[in-house]
Protein backbone atom coordinates (compact mmCIF):
# COMPACT_ATOMS: atom_id res chain seq x y z
CA UNK A 1 0.00 0.00 0.00
CA UNK A 2 1.26 3.09 -0.65
CA UNK A 3 -0.38 6.37 1.06
CA UNK A 4 0.76 9.47 -1.08
CA UNK A 5 1.89 12.56 1.00
CA UNK A 6 -0.80 15.34 1.11
CA UNK A 7 1.01 18.39 2.02
CA UNK A 8 -1.35 19.74 5.11
CA UNK A 9 -1.76 23.14 5.29
CA UNK A 10 -0.74 23.24 9.24
CA UNK A 11 -2.69 26.48 9.94
CA UNK A 12 -5.94 25.04 8.30
CA UNK A 13 -5.63 21.10 9.69
CA UNK A 14 -3.46 19.51 12.32
CA UNK A 15 -0.79 17.21 11.54
CA UNK A 16 -1.37 13.21 11.87
CA UNK A 17 -1.84 12.09 15.58
CA UNK A 18 2.11 11.09 16.84
CA UNK A 19 0.63 7.52 17.13
CA UNK A 20 0.38 7.28 13.64
CA UNK A 21 3.35 4.77 12.95
CA UNK A 22 5.31 4.54 9.64
CA UNK A 23 7.05 1.61 9.43
CA UNK A 24 6.90 0.79 13.32
CA UNK A 25 8.09 4.52 13.87
CA UNK A 26 6.17 6.45 16.55
CA UNK A 27 6.37 10.02 15.63
CA UNK A 28 7.15 9.43 11.75
CA UNK A 29 3.95 10.66 10.23
CA UNK A 30 3.53 14.01 12.19
CA UNK A 31 7.36 14.87 11.19
CA UNK A 32 6.59 14.20 7.85
CA UNK A 33 3.37 16.64 7.83
CA UNK A 34 5.13 19.37 9.50
CA UNK A 35 8.42 18.89 7.86
CA UNK A 36 6.42 19.36 4.52
CA UNK A 37 4.51 22.12 5.48
CA UNK A 38 8.07 24.24 6.91
CA UNK A 39 9.06 23.78 3.19
CA UNK A 40 5.56 25.11 1.89
CA UNK A 41 5.42 27.36 4.12
CA UNK A 42 2.09 26.88 5.79
CA UNK A 43 3.32 25.40 9.44
CA UNK A 44 1.31 27.66 11.01
CA UNK A 45 1.83 27.52 14.99
CA UNK A 46 3.93 23.87 14.66
CA UNK A 47 7.61 23.70 14.64
CA UNK A 48 9.82 21.39 12.41
CA UNK A 49 12.81 19.80 14.39
CA UNK A 50 11.25 20.19 16.97
CA UNK A 51 12.14 18.13 20.92
CA UNK A 52 9.18 15.47 20.13
CA UNK A 53 10.60 15.13 15.99
CA UNK A 54 14.25 15.07 18.07
CA UNK A 55 13.31 11.68 19.86
CA UNK A 56 12.92 10.21 16.20
CA UNK A 57 15.64 12.00 14.88
CA UNK A 58 17.76 10.79 18.20
CA UNK A 59 16.55 7.36 18.24
CA UNK A 60 17.70 6.87 14.81
CA UNK A 61 20.76 8.55 14.90
CA UNK A 62 19.73 11.39 12.45
CA UNK A 63 19.13 14.98 12.35
CA UNK A 64 16.38 17.39 11.24
CA UNK A 65 18.18 18.13 7.60
CA UNK A 66 19.00 14.63 6.47
CA UNK A 67 14.88 13.66 7.59
CA UNK A 68 14.06 17.14 5.26
CA UNK A 69 16.35 15.27 2.36
CA UNK A 70 14.21 12.61 2.45
CA UNK A 71 10.82 13.87 2.50
CA UNK A 72 11.47 15.94 -0.53
CA UNK A 73 12.54 12.91 -2.45
CA UNK A 74 9.68 10.69 -0.87
CA UNK A 75 6.36 10.01 -2.65
CA UNK A 76 4.55 8.40 -0.23
CA UNK A 77 4.99 7.90 3.61
CA UNK A 78 6.01 4.19 2.64
CA UNK A 79 8.99 5.84 1.16
CA UNK A 80 9.93 7.44 4.34
CA UNK A 81 9.78 4.30 6.09
CA UNK A 82 11.97 2.60 4.16
CA UNK A 83 14.67 5.43 4.42
CA UNK A 84 14.17 5.61 8.20
CA UNK A 85 14.80 1.86 8.53
CA UNK A 86 18.21 2.08 6.34
CA UNK A 87 19.63 4.98 7.02
CA UNK A 88 21.06 6.16 10.91
CA UNK A 89 21.48 3.44 13.56
CA UNK A 90 20.06 0.26 12.32
CA UNK A 91 17.01 -0.95 15.00
CA UNK A 92 15.63 -4.10 14.79
CA UNK A 93 11.64 -4.74 14.38
CA UNK A 94 11.56 -5.06 17.96
CA UNK A 95 13.88 -2.45 19.17
CA UNK A 96 11.32 -0.07 16.67
CA UNK A 97 8.37 -1.38 18.79
CA UNK A 98 9.37 -1.20 22.02
CA UNK A 99 10.59 2.51 21.29
CA UNK A 100 7.60 3.64 19.89
CA UNK A 101 5.52 2.47 22.87
CA UNK A 102 7.57 3.88 25.45
CA UNK A 103 7.40 7.22 23.49
CA UNK A 104 3.46 6.84 22.98
CA UNK A 105 3.06 5.52 26.70
CA UNK A 106 5.42 8.34 27.99
CA UNK A 107 5.03 11.87 29.64
CA UNK A 108 6.81 14.31 31.28
CA UNK A 109 4.93 14.45 34.76
CA UNK A 110 8.31 13.29 36.55
CA UNK A 111 10.72 15.77 34.60
CA UNK A 112 11.16 18.61 36.95
CA UNK A 113 12.36 20.43 34.03
CA UNK A 114 9.39 19.92 32.02
CA UNK A 115 6.55 19.42 34.35
CA UNK A 116 5.10 22.37 35.28
CA UNK A 117 4.72 23.12 31.67
CA UNK A 118 2.94 19.61 30.92
CA UNK A 119 0.43 20.68 34.17
CA UNK A 120 -0.48 23.90 32.82
CA UNK A 121 -0.72 22.80 29.11
CA UNK A 122 -3.02 19.55 30.06
CA UNK A 123 -5.44 21.68 32.62
CA UNK A 124 -5.91 23.91 30.23
CA UNK A 125 -7.67 21.09 28.30
CA UNK A 126 -9.08 19.41 31.02
CA UNK A 127 -6.67 16.62 31.01
CA UNK A 128 -5.38 15.14 34.21
CA UNK A 129 -1.44 15.55 33.61
CA UNK A 130 -1.25 12.19 36.50
CA UNK A 131 -2.42 10.30 33.92
CA UNK A 132 -2.32 11.47 30.43
CA UNK A 133 0.62 10.88 28.10
CA UNK A 134 2.35 13.48 25.84
CA UNK A 135 0.60 11.83 23.17
CA UNK A 136 -2.86 12.69 24.75
CA UNK A 137 -2.21 15.82 25.33
CA UNK A 138 -0.60 16.63 21.57
CA UNK A 139 -3.88 15.40 20.05
CA UNK A 140 -6.28 17.16 22.72
CA UNK A 141 -4.10 20.58 21.31
CA UNK A 142 -4.45 20.00 18.01
CA UNK A 143 -8.88 19.43 18.39
CA UNK A 144 -8.71 22.28 20.69
CA UNK A 145 -6.82 24.36 17.83
CA UNK A 146 -9.05 22.97 15.30
CA UNK A 147 -12.41 22.09 16.61
CA UNK A 148 -14.07 25.91 15.85
CA UNK A 149 -12.86 25.47 12.07
CA UNK A 150 -14.18 22.23 10.92
CA UNK A 151 -17.56 23.22 13.37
Amino acid sequence: MNTPIVARDLTKQAPHSPRERISGFAIASRTVDKCRASLAGTLGEYHYDCPLDNMLFSFKGINGDQFKAAVQTAKNYEDVGAWLEANGTAKTTNEIKTWSDEVEAGSPINNPEKSAYFIEKCTKLGLDPETNTTFDWLEADDRASFNHKTA
